[in-house]
């Protein structure tokens, strides 16, 4: 094992009902799910997908997050149970009331009839009542409701009064969440040192820093690097995976910051997705609908950039915009740090230039130049919380009337996340016109081989990416009048 601080805890402590849980002597990958309804009597939350997608499994978290207080939806069917540690844990039991009447989300359930089989409640009452939290001052509005949902499915009423059951909550009277004691709690749980379990010979890191994170990376290379459990959850819930040794980074302070410096924007690889894309739609407001549509809010909460980014699946929905972009990755280890293009750190369907010792630690994208055009769009069956078909992203530069630096990537297209480089080079020193976007449409099928799966056929998903980039132009032209045939691109 590898050389670790003076002070290591091999207990597991949380905050649930008001009170610290200890625990040991358990498998690192024992899902909070699993120990809720197992160990701790809690059966209210659902076990309905495994994999983070229904719903029926929310809970909330809370950490203090720069001395203050931060509840989070997350799934706990894919969360490990050793993650939380020096955090505080919510379920659906926690709401009842002292004298045992129902929480104002509870009953505005009952009251809207939002619940059938009741299967799926559980999970929407604790979405509602994250909404029903972050809105203290004044209800929410409608949007806000249905995006808090996105990661809940129902099969029994639908989601109008569920929905209602969202608006009337606030008409209720309120019930205040002490949050100045659930800090004192935390407080009295946190430690400065890192947490380590061994299980059955196998072990589970949570380093505290940089420095110890990469010692324990060359110490154990084969480790598992486990940030959001997004996706390896799914790998044990799924695919039956059997992991032995785990390195979690979402304890690194150095890898949960972001930062804006005068040409960059640097993202921790440990930021959560959520806070990720609030960076980078402030700064690109034109990744606002793919920040909404990119899976749902508990996945969001839970996911990070950074193993979105690692992970390099070729239907990821970060890759493209990243690259279209220029992002490039910052990869550690105890011998020094190395920068990559993002583009170049993909090198085949799942395998990437991360060497055994390293860690993505960063992620730096350019801030937007005056002269440049950008968008990124994504084509799934559903609109909310589903996996893409085609996901396309557009960058180029117009310097006196003509295309420079055009930079073009496609996720769904290929067997990684690609640039489209003989697209770029028919669009770059050409002018910004029908002719040159209809030029590059006719590229793209040089680029791309597309497959067919259950998502799309190889057909849809070239005929799609060339609409979109069409539509890129008719966004981004001069306003001059359309010609007659640019209907015929949609048939």
């Amino acid at each position: 094992m590898a050389s670790q601080p003076e002070s290591i805890h091999s207990q597991i402590r949380f905050i649930l009902g008001g009170k610290t849980v200890v625990v040991d002597d358990v498998a690192p990958t024992r899902s909070v799910l699993e120990h809720l309804r197992e160990s701790l009597g809690r059966p209210g939350s659902k076990e309905g997908c495994a994999e983070g997608d229904c719903g029926a499994c929310t809970v909330i978290v809370g950490e203090l997050c720069g001395g203050e207080v931060a509840l989070k939806t997350v799934n706990s069917c894919i969360q490990f149970l050793p993650t939380l540690d020096g955090k505080a844990l919510y379920t659906v039991e926690d709401l009842r009331q002292p004298d045992g009447r129902l929480h104002p989300v509870q009953q505005a359930m009952v009251d809207c009839h939002g619940s059938q089989c009741g299967f799926c409640t559980p999970g929407f009452v604790m979405s509602l009542w994250s909404v029903y939290l972050a809105h203290a001052g004044s209800p929410a509005n409608e949007a806000e409701i249905r995006s808090a949902l996105t990661g809940n499915l129902c099969r029994c009423t639908g989601y109008r009064p569920i929905i209602e059951a969202g608006a009337k909550m606030f008409d209720l009277p309120r019930v205040e969440f002490d949050r100045a004691a659930l800090k004192q709690s935390l407080q009295a749980i946190s430690r400065t040192s890192s947490l380590a379990i061994e299980h059955e010979g196998r072990h589970f890191f949570a380093p505290k820093t940089l420095v110890e994170l990469l010692q324990l990376r060359a110490a154990h290379p084969k480790a598992t690097i486990l940030a959001g459990s997004t996706d390896v959850g799914i790998w044990v819930n799924k695919q039956f995976c059997d992991l032995d040794d785990i390195i979690f980074v979402g304890e690194v302070a150095e890898l949960k910051a972001t930062r804006v410096s005068a040409s960059t924007l640097t993202i921790g690889a440990a930021v959560s997705l959520t806070e990720a894309y609030e960076a980078l739609k402030g700064i690109y407001p034109q990744m606002n609908e793919m920040w909404e549509r990119f899976a749902s809010v508990p996945i969001r909460n839970a996911g990070t950039l950074g193993g979105n980014v690692a992970n390099g699946s070729p239907i990821g929905d970060s890759m493209p915009a990243l690259i279209a972009l220029g992002a490039s990755v910052t990869l550690s280890s105890v011998d020094g740090s190395r920068t990559l293009p993002l583009e170049e750190l993909y090198l085949a369907y799942m395998k990437n230039a991360i060497a055994p010792d390293e860690v993505l630690a960063a992620i730096d994208i350019p801030l937007p130049d005056s002269a440049q055009q950008f968008r990124n769009y994504k084509v799934s069956k559903r609109f909310d919380s589903d996996i893409s078909a085609v996901c396309a992203a557009f960058s180029i530069q117009i310097e006196h009337g003509m295309i420079a630096n055009a930079r073009v990537a496609f996720g769904g297209m290929a067997a990684t996340p690609k640039r489209a480089t003989t697209t770029e080079a028919a669009l770059n020193g050409q002018p910004w016109t029908e002719a040159s976007a209809r030029a590059a449409m006719a590229a793209l099928a040089v680029d791309y081989a597309p497959l067919s799966d259950m998502r799309a056929s190889s057909a849809y998903r070239l005929s799609t990416a060339q609409n979109l980039l069409y539509r890129f132009y008719l966004e981004t032209r001069e306003l001059d009048p359309l010609p007659a045939s640019s209907s015929s691109v949609f048939a």
